[in-house]
């Protein structure tokens, strides 16, 4: 992260709210990176789309769970979201943040040929919570998450994308910066300290 970058984040809103997390092909090992490096005190719910397999119950929490301090969960309808803890979509349904800071399952049509969707998380979370949302798109192949990445930028929100030419798979990220509404394109490694300048304060 170069300083200007880093300035940046440090002049940036100090009252985040949510944090959305998108990921397909190669995310477990991108999400397990980023949640790792975050404190058990991480201040700020986090929702998490993750392209599963919908014939397979999901161990994606129970997996995630074990490789970082924060509590992860898999999302149930009606969830209340609670400072320090990680909502993971379950496999087939869509997962949307409500602005009464609860969340919602949904069996929708799918967006891009998935779901969940990336799209309708972040669009959510525009939506819920505008300018005090963070986005954050890491690799999968595709292109799931850009629109939804205008969407947080045009309601003044954060958006994060892991540098393309390093990810695993390069088409989800490479489809949000091609948006031009990325403010922070970061390794993958960079993308915790982010979170964690922008959010503790």
């Amino acid at each position: 992260m170069t300083s200007e970058q880093n300035e940046s984040l440090v002049s940036a809103s100090d009252t985040f709210e949510i944090v959305a997390l998108a990921a397909s092909a190669g995310g477990l090992q991108a999400l397990s990176e980023v949640l790792s490096g975050l404190p058990a005190d991480f201040p700020i719910p986090i929702a998490v789309v993750q392209h599963l397999d919908p014939r397979h119950r999901s161990l994606m929490a129970e997996i995630l769970g074990k490789r970082t301090k924060l509590q992860v969960r898999q999302a149930e309808n009606g969830d209340t979201l609670e400072p320090g803890t990680v909502y993971i979509a379950p496999p087939d349904h869509h997962l949307l943040v409500n602005r009464d800071g609860t969340l919602s399952l949904s069996h929708s049509e799918m967006v891009h040929f998935v779901r969940p969707s990336a799209d309708l998380l972040f669009e959510s979370v525009a939506a819920s919570h505008k300018d005090r949302a963070i986005a954050v798109v890491l690799t999968g192949a595709g292109r799931d998450g850009a629109m939804g990445i205008e969407a947080v930028k045009k309601m003044g929100g954060t958006t994060i994308a892991q540098n393309e030419e390093t990810a695993e798979h390069s088409g989800m990220p490479s489809a949000a910066i091609a948006t031009h509404k990325v403010d922070f394109v970061l390794e993958l490694d960079e993308i915790a300290p982010a979170l964690i300048t922008l959010a503790v304060k």
